[in-house]
């Protein structure tokens, strides 16, 4: 099973140093893979290169997935980062 979940970005590059670093961080912490697709792209989210090629910048549409024990909280999280709340 996994969850899933449609937000659109705001901008995280004016309100973040380092992004796309914090996004693979708070990606990281959760044992779930996570997955952010966009326009026919889809990477892994705890994958700098994937997420510096993926670019995820204000008013983008993303889908996030997530499967495994604690997905929940992870798409939780990568909501919560990706909207700045």
């Amino acid at each position: 099973m996994s969850s899933k979940k449609e937000v659109i970005v705001s901008d995280l590059a004016g309100k973040r140093e380092n992004a796309f670093a914090e996004l693979v961080q708070v990606a990281c912490r959760f044992d779930s893979r996570i997955t952010l697709e966009s326009n026919n792209k889809r990477i892994n989210a705890k994958s700098i290169m994937g997420i510096m090629a993926f670019h995820p910048s204000g008013g983008m549409t993303v889908n996030i997935e997530t499967e495994g024990k604690d997905e929940s909280e992870a798409l939780m999280a990568m909501e919560q980062f990706l909207v700045c709340q």
